[in-house]
């Protein structure tokens, strides 16, 4: 959402296209290519070294997914990112304990077993991981199976026998350095060793958890068919914004909470849901398995975060190039649950100006916002303010005061591909409270093609006659500008 402005150094100036259509659409369709190949180039420098841990699910590994996402593993590596990978076994050791006649129950997502099964588990556990090695052989890319995890047995806990299950004391984050640096991708199996050398039987989705706690690793990912999180399968709270896709593309620590609360609140509140919110929540599921795993995942991502882990990101696995897309775009192709510094508001610096620039571009093409120049920006670089994103500049506004007392809200604009992200209203409502708490005795504001947008925001239509003088000096009536004002 935009709307025009005109400095003073634009005044009379009118928009010249001189190009035909077909030469702006294609103007227009490289500048967009362009935009897509500068944000993987600089998410590929942002995340150079960076420490990625990948949870594999062991439905993937029978798909025909399962080889594009190593192929896509193994670009990442190429590109510099350090990689460990934690393959999912419960649907391999489903099959060898069932085929054995040996029984296991389910509790808090891990497992349960006598003794026996320990063999045929960790078989399970290391046939499943060396499948992904041998396909990560395929694309060139070393990989190394290790006992890098030291564990303990649950035990007996308020008279429950937890059996093979095992907890996490250690991993072994000198030895993992090392195989690092020596550029291979650690793979583990969901097995844990005491210091007596058993084996203990470890939940993979939460040895990827602690793997990223323990190594403090920029990124834990979720690669989980059909783990999306869209307005259809959920019922999405107020304020969030969903993607062009109908996804929730990220979710701040503050979010996810209102998210659980929503979705899930007899778990999470002790409570039950109403009933129109369980029609949502159960309408949305095959089974009950599916509720379930969608709550962990992103109660794992809840821990994982504020323990350390800077972002989590949960993506649906049944989807062709979902990490690449997650990682090198700003709105990814899952959910990313985050801490801080992913959108912000801020002030606008002297080295966004060609960014803002061509940010405007587009609007300026379309007779939406008048032309601006490099010089005028900076003039006026104290009442801009920008939307950062995952540090890319998406949006931009300014606050122009009067010396009646008048602010002019003016300028904005928002790139398109977050104009479903609610970025304008974000940035209107921010300068509404600046100029609140500037004391200003007015606010307006001027467009030409968004009147219905600002009217849903509270503005009413005014006169140009209502303008403060220095700006009605500039007003022209060949740009036909109509004049907005904040209702009180």
């Amino acid at each position: 959402m935009n709307h025009d402005t005109i400095q003073p150094a634009a005044a009379g100036q009118a928009l010249q296209n001189t190009a035909g259509p077909a030469v702006q659409n294609a103007a227009a369709r490289i500048r967009d290519r362009a935009a897509s190949i500068r944000d993987v180039i600089r998410y590929i420098d942002r995340f150079r070294d960076a420490l990625l841990v990948i949870y594999l699910d062991g439905k993937l590994l029978d798909q025909g997914v399962f080889l594009s996402h190593i192929k896509d593993i193994g670009l990442l590596h190429r590109a510099g990112l350090r990689i460990i990978l934690v393959p999912g076994a419960a649907v391999r050791i489903d099959d060898i304990l069932s085929r054995s006649g040996i029984p296991w129950r389910t509790r808090d997502g891990c497992r349960v077993t006598d003794a026996e099964a320990m063999p045929l588990i960790k078989m399970a556990a290391f046939d499943v991981s060396n499948q992904v090695m041998t396909a990560l052989a395929g694309e060139k890319v070393p990989a190394l199976i290790g006992n890098w995890v030291r564990a303990r047995g649950r035990g007996i806990i308020g008279g429950y026998d937890w059996g093979t299950v095992g907890d996490i004391d250690k991993v072994d984050a000198a030895s993992l350095g090392k195989v690092l640096e020596d550029g291979f991708i650690p793979i583990f199996p969901c097995i844990g060793w005491s210091i007596a050398g058993r084996p203990y039987n470890i939940s993979s989705t939460m040895l990827a958890e602690k793997i990223a706690c323990h190594l403090n690793a920029d990124k834990l990912f979720y690669l989980v068919p059909g783990a999306a999180i869209t307005a259809e399968r959920f019922v999405i709270p107020e304020g969030l914004s969903l993607s062009a896709e109908d996804t929730v593309p990220a979710l701040s620590l503050d979010e996810l909470d209102a998210f659980l609360q929503t979705n899930f609140p007899s778990v999470n509140a002790g409570g039950k849901a109403p009933a129109s919110t369980e029609r949502s929540i159960h309408s949305a599921y095959s089974s009950p398995v599916d509720r379930e795993k969608m709550h962990e995942l992103l109660t794992i991502a809840r821990r994982a975060c504020s323990s350390g882990v800077s972002r989590v990101h949960i993506l649906d696995g049944s989807m062709e190039g979902t990490l690449p897309c997650e990682i090198f775009s700003d709105f990814g192709s899952g959910t990313m649950i985050y801490v801080r510094d992913y959108g912000r508001i801020r002030d606008m610096e002297s080295d966004d100006i060609p960014a803002v620039l061509t940010l405007m571009q587009p609007f300026v093409e379309k007779g939406i916002l008048l032309p601006r120049s490099k010089e005028s920006l900076g003039d006026q670089l104290s009442h801009y303010v920008v939307y950062e994103l995952d540090g890319a500049i998406r949006a931009s506004a300014a606050l122009i005061p009067y010396s009646d007392g008048q602010m002019e809200i003016a300028g904005i604009a928002v790139d398109r591909s977050c104009s479903s992200l609610g970025i304008g209203p974000k940035l209107v409502e921010f300068l509404i409270a600046r100029a609140r708490r500037s004391g200003a005795r007015d606010i307006f504001l001027l467009t030409t093609q968004t009147s219905d947008w600002f009217e849903s925001m509270g503005f009413r239509l005014s006169s140009i006659a209502s303008l403060p003088e220095q700006r009605k000096a500039i007003w022209t009536p060949e740009r036909g500008s109509v004049v907005y004002r904040l209702a009180e």
